[in-house]
Order: structure tokens, then C-alpha cells, then sequence
């Protein structure tokens, strides 16, 4: 009987890891979870269902997952859109940077510019994208002058700036 008990210690202390991984939700932390099992057995076992659990939750469509390009390109349409349904898609810190994984700018070719109220510009980009000035900064805009670029950044406040090629800054928000 006294060498029941230890036995019981040992594989408590490694069903611990397991069982993790059994319950709750699914997802490659379950599966890295494994790995800090040290009985080979159990480590295996660990991994079997983990995997088979993300592999069903895959196939079942509750868990996917995507390419550092396919968040960039979600990232890159979505930008000046406030979409509090989904969640946020960021990418992890490379190389020790500042960014918190979030686009800070865009730059795209301008396709055309009205005058919308009040004198204010109306930007199309050849992403699609549409965006309209909001403060009151007078930007100067002929039939005879074009555009090439566009870019616009992040700003105070989840505001946006846009700088028409290498002219003056003016605060904007995306319509469409």
C-alpha cells in the first residue's frame, strides 16, 4: 500500500496537463501545452487528442487559421473601419519593434477627388476605399491637378489623417 500512493502523485501530477488539454476550448495552446509533459506516454496521449480536437474544431469551422499575409490584407481593407464584431486581427512583434501588431498607415493610388459639403474633399482610392475630410483645413483641389497617392495614418483619439502626395495633413474618416 505504501508504494500505491506515490504512484498515484506521479500520474496525477501528469494527468494535470492532460486533462487541460481535454477540456475547454481548443486551440495550438492546447497543443504547445503538451509538450511540458515529461512521461513519453502521456505526452503522446497529450498530443493525440489535442490535435484531433483542433483538427475537428478545424473541419467544423469554429477555429481557423490564417497567414501573416492574409491578416495584413485583412488589416489593409479594414483600415478606418471600426468593426467591434470581429475579432481583432493583429500580428505578433517582430524584431523587438514598437508596433502593437495594428497597421498605423495606408498609401494607395487616388482614382479621383470631389468636393463634397461645405468644400470638403471626398478621397477614392483604387482600393476602394473612400474617405472624407472632417476637420475644416482648406485642401486645394482643381480638375487640372491630380493626385497620385494617398496615404493615411492613424491619429488621436481612433481619428485618421490623410496626406494627399506631399501636401498638407487633414483629419478624415472612412465612408466606405
Amino acid at each position: 500500500m505504501k508504494h500505491v500512493l506515490p504512484l498515484i502523485a506521479i500520474f496525477g501530477a501528469t494527468a494535470l496537463p492532460l486533462a487541460a488539454a481535454q477540456d475547454g476550448d481548443v486551440s495550438t495552446a492546447t497543443v504547445y501545452a503538451c509538450a511540458d509533459i515529461e512521461g513519453d506516454s502521456e505526452r503522446l496521449a497529450c498530443y493525440d487528442n489535442a490535435v484531433g480536437r483542433l483538427r475537428t474544431a478545424e473541419e467544423a469551422g469554429e477555429v481557423v487559421s490564417v497567414t501573416r499575409k492574409e491578416v495584413e490584407t485583412v488589416q489593409r481593407e479594414s483600415f478606418g473601419f471600426s468593426l467591434p464584431s470581429l475579432p481583432k486581427l493583429t500580428m505578433p512583434k517582430f524584431g523587438g519593434g514598437d508596433s502593437d501588431g495594428e497597421l498605423d498607415s495606408v498609401t494607395a493610388n487616388v482614382e479621383r477627388i470631389t468636393s463634397g459639403a461645405r468644400g470638403k474633399v471626398v478621397v477614392y482610392l483604387d482600393d476602394g476605399a473612400v474617405w472624407q475630410q472632417t476637420d475644416d483645413k482648406r485642401v486645394y483641389v482643381s480638375k487640372r491637378q491630380t493626385f497620385k497617392t494617398a496615404e493615411v495614418r492613424r491619429a488621436a483619439f481612433g481619428s485618421y489623417m490623410m496626406k494627399l502626395d506631399d501636401g498638407v495633413l487633414f483629419r478624415v474618416e472612412r465612408i466606405r
